[in-house]
């Protein structure tokens, strides 16, 4: 089994990459959407971030208010490790279980969003960084997520620079250009992780 890290900075095209390697046949381990997961209505996780934060963070219909969470958090460190505590073991244990699950000589994609912000580039086999530049992922924020651009400046400034994530990355695909020419680096790149599982399995 090949563990792979899969990061890039928002806007950069992640969640296309992840959508073509799993069509290639990678599996697909999401942070983002376990971390949703294991906070839907019923579950332990949603309990005790009710238990930490109050029953204010819950919408008439039980489903966690993330915007009213977000806001909480956005603004206060201690409050976002608190959130952390309750919700990074849960998404470790659940992605641990997807991961045990896939076939020995599986390509395991482990969609990564602060992977170098955590300093998580050890946990795996090597690491994928989705790169464009900061003009090109402005320009996706703005035109396709609606963002303001002062919000989507805010956001990328939240997150780790680019030459911070290169600096930990084994394997560059470059998605400043059109979706073609970002599928054709997919697929050699996923030429690459299958020999690099090959050897890997040896």
């Amino acid at each position: 089994m090949l563990k792979v890290g899969l990061t890039g900075g928002i806007g950069s095209g992640k969640s296309e990459v992840s959508r073509l390697l799993a069509s290639y046949g990678a599996v697909i381990v999401d942070s983002d959407r376990i971390a949703r997961e294991v906070v839907e209505p019923g579950t332990p996780g949603l309990a005790a971030v009710v238990a930490e934060f109050g029953p204010g963070i819950v919408t008439a219909d039980g489903t966690l208010d993330r915007p009213k969470l977000g806001s909480i958090v956005f603004a206060d460190t201690g409050r976002r490790t608190a959130l952390n505590a309750i919700v990074h073991p849960l998404v470790r244990a659940r992605s641990a279980e997807i991961e045990a699950a896939a076939a020995p000589d599986a390509v395991v994609v482990h969609d990564v969003p602060l992977l170098a912000e955590n300093g998580l580039a050890p946990l795996f086999d090597l690491v994928v960084v989705i790169d464009a530049t900061e003009e090109t992922r402005l320009d996706r924020l703005v035109r396709l997520r609606g963002m303001t651009p002062d919000e989507a400046r805010a956001r990328m400034a939240a997150q780790a620079t680019r030459e911070e994530r290169l600096a930990v990355a084994d394997l560059v695909i470059d998605n400043d250009g059109p979706l073609e020419a970002l599928q054709s680096q997919v697929a050699k790149a996923w030429t690459d992780l299958l020999a690099r599982s090959a050897h890997h399995a040896e």
